[in-house]
């Protein structure tokens, strides 16, 4: 089979490699029909990622058809259309007991293992540990360019920002990022009724995207930029900032529109150290949280997705077939300039 394989910082190729087969009884093989590249794939490719080595297929998210099945899989068969997740679950170890298989302790203490620990998706097909607790059957009425955004994205605005930010009806809600996961938080907004939601950008068109996913507010990144977004909230400041990008300044944004008793929900992966007020915080009784998404909220999503609630293919913007991947690579990599916000990528 082919697949995208890493070879070192700046290095990948569409090559032929073994052919992914069932290892453990619990294991399915899937074909790989759809899947898409992460913010994520891109620090991989500059190096930042350690555990990621040389000869490792790349990708973690995949929508796919089954075509092998390990004897203990009881919850699913060849031909089933699947929805492959970034995190995967052993669904016994105390942390997948308490709803955060984001560091399954059975599949080395982190459930991102595609692309990370084991080989990927971005492939034409993929072996899945502990199938029977990680994939999610697809609903016939969900398409696989609805269903591929499930796999990543949607979950981290949804888990990470909304839900961690503990959106409630009537709240105001700052997005500091409009890419493609600040998008998901502010298209999963809606779900708990915030009344106001800003989005928070450097790039027209993702400002203009944000308005069309929900937002109700589009602020473009300038000197002014607190001011203008405190202004819309009648000086208060907002309940709830998500920041979405994963950098010290936009952290710093986001801490400095939230009111009394708010939230900052942190998604953007961090590199490096950031410092924040912390002597004008504390009284403030301001809370902060950040993390891993877990992907428990898939089956709520894809009911959503189903029933229209959330227009998921709404995050693709650009095609392109397995043989056009470092295309791909390029458009999503120069993603402000290409007018991007998800490619989808299929066979």
């Amino acid at each position: 089979m082919k697949a995208l394989v890493y070879h070192g910082p700046g290095e990948k190729v569409w090559e032929d490699v073994p052919d992914a087969t069932v290892q453990e009884p619990t294991d399915v093989v899937v074909r790989v029909d759809t899947t898409t590249i992460c913010g994520t794939d891109l620090h991989i490719l500059q190096g930042d990622v350690a555990a990621v080595t040389d000869g490792r297929i790349l990708g973690h998210e995949a929508v796919g058809t089954v075509t092998e099945v390990g004897d203990a899989v009881r919850g699913f068969h060849v031909g089933d259309r699947v929805l492959v997740p970034a995190i995967t679950k052993c669904g016994r170890c105390a942390y997948c007991q308490r709803g955060m298989p984001s560091h399954c302790q059975t599949v080395g203490g982190i459930g991102w293992i595609f692309g990370h620990l084991i080989d990927g998706t971005q492939a034409e097909f993929v072996r899945v540990p502990y199938a029977d607790t990680s994939l999610y059957s697809v609903p016939d009425d969900v398409t696989n360019e609805q269903a591929i955004f499930l796999a990543d994205s949607l979950p981290t605005g949804y888990e990470v920002g909304v839900l961690a930010g503990n959106v409630r009806p009537g709240d105001t809600v700052a997005v500091v990022g409009a890419g493609a996961v600040g998008l998901a938080a502010i298209l999963t907004t809606g779900l708990w009724g915030a009344s106001k939601v800003i989005a928070i950008d450097s790039n027209k068109f993702r400002l203009t995207k944000a308005l069309e996913f929900g937002a109700t507010d589009a602020v473009e990144v300038g000197p002014d930029v607190v001011a203008d977004v405190i202004a819309l909230t009648d000086g208060l400041g907002v309940e709830v900032a998500i920041e979405a990008v994963g950098y010290p300044q936009t952290l710093r944004t986001a801490a400095s529109l939230v009111r009394p008793g708010g939230t900052i929900a942190n998604i953007g992966v961090h590199g490096a150290p950031v410092e924040l007020p912390m002597q004008d915080m504390w009284i403030q009784n301001i809370a902060l949280t950040m993390g891993l998404v877990d992907t428990v909220s898939i089956p709520t999503l894809l009911k959503m997705v189903a029933s229209g609630r959330i227009p998921a293919e709404k995050m693709g913007t650009h095609s392109f077939t397995f043989d056009q991947i470092d295309d791909a690579y390029d458009v999503f990599k120069n993603a402000a300039a290409n007018e991007a916000l998800k490619v989808v990528i299929t066979p």
